[in-house]
């Protein structure tokens, strides 16, 4: 008990320790530090399309080209986030994120003096998309740990940060261009991302000792049952202990006290090991990095539903801007659609938080239906005409978008998929696989803009990613079920082999000592 005192004592500087998820305390705040994250990651990166025609213009180079410069900076974010688990799990997730709010201002506040485009590709590319996924990554992980009830409708609403950047820095770059430009537009925003480093400083980590509570023994434990212990493991009973010892309720007396202290005293320690093992927290040779997730063919799944479903998620925000300058719209106008769509977000955010924390929901085939009606709004794009055409299909889009976006990191510590044990190792093979849709997305749709000169091309290929994203999607919930009945299967016959662990009758000290009794009368008389 004094171990479990000095565990549930250790300084809050170092860690929260909780004996069951909070489901709030510190998590709140850990909750705003993910919604500013959010903001300045993600907003950052929706927002960009505001510096796509200006960089066009500056450098002279095709929509392809400047294209690269988000999918470099997407593809190292998710494409290092293996390392990023390694690092949280190494150094905690605080450190981690606090270097890479330092990266990713870095990057940006450099990028304002760049001179190419391959300049823009280091930076932006590298430098910057290393530390969004050093911020990102590790803030919705340690987020997730301590929010179990709550955890899809705070996380919902936490996520929301990038939508409100994007509703608020669209406007207000575009507006700090005009008078300042470009160039110092950038390093302001850069300076800005600062705030990534405050916000990872909140990140205290969280440990739950639950095995100690169930642990806890009552101070003072029968002497009877102690026999009974003792005498399972060292295959004994009272009547092969001399007759001189005295059976009293005395902590005292125990049979480590008696004649057969010799012989009994070590199957005790045997028997003591195992108990100390289980009452401490393991010693724990913990994997930095668990890839024993993709032996789950549920997570396979999932993972190829990432990995295509990524093809739509940057390339709109990234286009609509262009799209809608080629319809004749002008940049105020189209400012207003890109941060319409931000405001959409929100609300699709959190109305998705709302329905998946409904317990008797099966959250799997919720984000089934918002990807297929997401996949619809990518087709609506081409056909809108003029701004209120853009407007509705971007309200529409940026609403469904926030049901997706929002959920499909968090929906990995569910049981459809690898449970919460396994969210940190997961998420990063999850958002690692989704590096090669991140790196090939918005050149494809660039490299289809300059060949067909139609920028509704993009969005076709956005959506033809979705539908298979949804495709795999669908398989998940029936892999799982699959797995987790083969895995029952050989449960039962390793059960069936091993045999049940022989049971202790509850009478068996009182059988006990009446033999002994029986035996010391016996030989009164004889």
């Amino acid at each position: 008990s004094k171990m479990t005192v000095k565990a549930v004592k250790m300084p809050c500087t170092s860690a929260n320790i909780y004996t069951k998820v909070p489901d709030g305390g510190w998590g709140w705040t850990v909750a705003f530090a993910f919604f500013v994250v959010e903001a300045l990651t993600y907003g950052i990166i929706k927002s960009f399309g505001v510096f796509f025609n200006d960089l066009m213009e500056s450098f002279d180079e095709t929509n392809s080209r400047i294209s690269w410069i988000i999918s470099i900076c997407v593809f190292v974010q998710t494409f290092t986030a293996p390392l990023s688990t390694v690092l949280s799990n190494r150094f905690g997730h605080r450190l981690v994120v606090m270097a890479g709010g330092l990266l990713v201002s870095t990057g940006m506040v450099i990028a304002s003096f760049a001179r190419t485009v391959v300049d823009m590709y280091v930076t932006i590319g590298i430098v910057s998309g290393l530390g969004y996924c050093l911020s990102f990554l590790p803030t919705v992980t340690i987020l997730s740990q301590y929010f179990d009830k709550r955890r899809s409708l705070v996380t919902a609403v936490a996520s929301t940060g990038e939508c409100f950047a994007v509703f608020s820095f669209a406007p207000a770059i575009t507006a700090l261009k005009e008078q300042i430009g470009w160039r110092y537009s950038m390093l302001s925003v850069g300076v800005l991302q600062l705030g990534i480093t405050a916000c990872g400083s909140l990140l205290r980590p969280i440990v739950i000792r639950e095995q100690e509570e169930v642990k806890a023994q009552p101070p003072e434990e029968s002497t009877e049952t102690k026999y009974m212990l003792e005498n399972e493991q060292t295959c004994t009973s009272i009547e092969s202990i001399d007759s001189g010892v005295d059976i009293t309720t005395s902590p005292s007396n125990v049979p480590g006290k008696t004649k057969a202290e010799p012989k009994s005293e070590e199957p005790k320690q045997h028997g003591q090991n195992p108990v100390e093992n289980n009452s401490t927290p393991p010693e724990p040779k913990s994997k930095l990095l668990d890839f024993s997730v993709m032996r789950d063919y549920s997570f396979i799944c999932y993972a190829f539903f990432g990995l295509f479903a990524t093809l739509g998620f940057f390339a709109p925000s990234l286009y609509i801007i262009p799209l809608s300058r080629s319809l004749g719209i002008g940049k105020d106008h189209s400012a207003y659609i890109l941060s319409a769509m931000a405001i959409a977000e929100v609300f699709g955010r959190i109305f998705a938080g709302w329905v998946l924390n409904k317990k008797p929901i099966r959250k799997i085939y919720i984000e089934l239906i918002c990807v297929i009606l997401l996949s619809v709004a990518l087709v609506a794009f081409p056909f809108a005409s003029g701004f209120w055409g853009l407007m509705i299909c971007s309200v529409y889009f940026g609403f469904m978008l926030g049901t997706v976006a929002g959920t499909h990191i968090p929906l990995l510590a569910e049981d459809d998929v690898v449970g919460i044990e396994k969210m940190s190792s997961a998420a990063g093979v999850y958002v690692f696989i989704q590096s090669l849709a991140g790196l090939a997305g918005p050149p494809l749709a660039g490299v289809l803009v300059d060949t067909t000169k139609n920028y509704s091309s993009a969005f076709y290929s956005c959506a033809a990613g979705m539908v298979l994203g949804a495709v795999f999607l669908a398989l998940v919930r029936p892999c799982k079920t699959g797995l987790c009945h083969h895995q029952q299967q050989l449960q039962q016959v390793e059960e069936s082999t091993a045999g049940p662990p022989p049971e202790l009758p509850d009478d068996f000290i009182d059988m006990d000592i009446g033999k002994a009794e029986n035996s010391g009368k016996g030989s009164d008389s004889v």
